[in-house]
């Protein structure tokens, strides 16, 4: 037997999964929680935080195996491949160090430097050819930026990386590398030819040599050395592959294939992702996303604020004193949620704690509640907070404009059973919660290299049979919409609508 290790380098965690030839999951590991810099309007990670993750993980998922598979051994897993977090600028020097923090995803900062660089190529222009608008949370636009305000680290820059599984695979492997999924967020990569812009990157004053090249995530792209296998316990030469940024695996784990399948992530932050043959370049909020195939593109609608509100939810209004002798603040966040009705009596919550990018790309805006009370409670004020990102998810469900076939979820976020069923209700949609959700985009990263594998397809799996196994994964709790809830919840979502564009004007 052989196995493949999949892993998910996320915001917030590096997970692990053990998958088997057949499609199994064996064993799995997870970090501890990787911290985040969020001061003076940053967000940012250092990169040694993730790979001393991933070795730690990695040990740990080989010795679970081993105390649990009967005669395995390391050199009984062939293949490495991972999803990560994107958008993120991670700048290295001609040794491979980082130059400094990764500047992640969610951090706007270059809206200027942005700015400039559609006045000089042409906002049509750019939006046609990278199938994206531009805005201060490219990495090509941080780029600019760290040009500008951090020369000293700018000078030192000889390689770029998008996601942050990709360092990974440069610290394995030594190879500089990225999926066509994760680089369609760098704001420089053409969206149908699947290649790097030099006349975007001339007019960005960025050299094309340092971006990374580019892979399908099915490619292999290395082979593990001896000293990243000494550290993490892989054999010497485990092919690694190119894997594919989070964004995408979810979509594939989703069963995601056509229009009207849609896949919501509760992960830290969130999206709505669903697949056509073409770029929806003309709705404000949108990325568009490589996929499988050279016609193949992910729709999808990003969110900043979902997993983090729960967690600061359940921070600030379950996080003090036990309810029911519970001391879990996340158990003790579902008594609250189950004790404030449909609505929450009234209160609705604008839930951008670190800004938002829907409806519009904004790093300056905040949340806010709106209709509180002397009757309002705790209780409400934490689901308000888990409604507001339901009614964010709505709007984006609204803009993407297909009726709805499927609904799947997957994250951390799934693990709420509430906030399952508000999402179902809000949506008036029955939403299915896939076993192990959190696990399941790493599952599906290794089932694309098994079925490639299965079919004796060398350059490319065969999709309609990776199809057919993602739709037989497809397991989980089915929530079907209390339709007693439908009036309140309509009345919520049109009051949600207008809060951002009257707390805008505030700022």
């Amino acid at each position: 037997m052989t196995y493949t290790a999949a892993f998910d380098v996320g915001t917030t965690q590096v997970k692990a999964v053990l998958v088997d030839g057949q499609g199994s999951a064996r064993e799995c590991a997870s970090s501890g929680l990787l911290p985040i810099d969020t001061c003076e309007g940053r967000i940012e990670q250092n990169p040694e935080d993730w790979l001393q993750a991933f070795i730690e993980v990695s040990r740990d998922l080989l010795a679970r195996a081993g105390r649990s598979i009967e005669h395995f051994k390391s050199d009984q897993v062939t293949g490495i491949i991972m999803s990560g977090q994107m958008q993120d600028l991670i700048a290295m020097d001609a040794q491979g160090q980082p130059v400094g923090p990764a500047i992640l995803y969610a951090d706007g900062r270059a809206e200027e430097e942005s700015a400039e660089l559609v006045e000089a190529y042409g906002a049509e222009s750019f939006r046609a050819r990278v199938g994206n608008p531009c805005d201060g949370s490219l990495p090509v636009a941080k780029l600019i930026w760290m040009s500008r305000h951090q020369p000293h680290r700018y000078a030192r820059v000889r390689h770029v990386l998008i996601d942050a599984k990709d360092y990974l695979i440069w610290w394995l492997t030594g190879v500089y590398c990225g999926d066509v999924t994760a680089c369609s967020t760098a704001g420089a990569m053409d969206l149908r030819s699947r290649t790097w812009r030099r006349d975007i990157l001339e007019a960005a004053g960025v050299d094309a040599a340092i971006f990374p090249e580019l892979h399908w995530p099915w490619e292999s792209v290395g082979t593990s050395t001896p000293g990243a296998s000494a550290a993490t316990g892989f054999a010497p030469g485990t092919t690694v592959y190119a894997g594919m940024g989070d964004a995408g695996a979810s979509t594939l784990a989703g069963g995601v294939f056509h229009p009207g399948q849609f896949n919501i992530n509760l992960g830290t932050s969130g999206w709505i992702a669903t697949v056509t043959d073409r770029a929806v370049a003309d709705r404000p909020g949108m990325v568009n996303l490589a996929y499988l195939g050279t016609d193949s593109i992910v729709n999808t609608v990003p969110f900043l604020n979902a997993g983090n509100v729960h967690a600061w939810a359940a921070g600030v209004f379950a996080g003090c004193g036990p309810t029911e002798g519970d001391g879990d603040p996340y158990r003790r966040m579902g008594h609250l949620l189950e004790s404030s009705p449909a609505g929450a009596r009234g209160v609705v919550c604008l839930p951008y704690l670190v800004g938002e990018r829907f409806p519009m790309m904004n790093p300056s805006i905040r949340g806010a509640y709106v209709g509180i009370s002397s009757e309002t409670e705790a209780c409400d004020l934490a689901r308000a907070a888990l409604e507001g990102v339901s009614y964010s998810i709505r709007q984006g469900l609204d803009l993407l404009g297909t009726p709805i076939e499927r609904v799947t979820l997957i994250g951390g976020g799934t693990r709420e059973p509430l906030w399952c069923q508000m999402l179902a209700d809000i949506l008036d949609a029955p939403v299915q919660v896939l076993d192990d959700a959190h696990l399941m985009p790493a599952v599906a990263l290794a089932e694309l290299v098994s079925v490639g594998k299965r079919t004796g397809s060398s350059s490319r799996p065969d999709l309609q049979a990776l199809e057919k196994l993602m739709e037989a994964n497809l397991v989980g709790q089915v929530y079907s919409p209390d339709h007693a809830n439908r009036h309140v919840y309509d009345a919520g979502y049109n009051r949600f609508r207008r809060l951002y564009p009257a707390l805008d004007s505030l700022r």
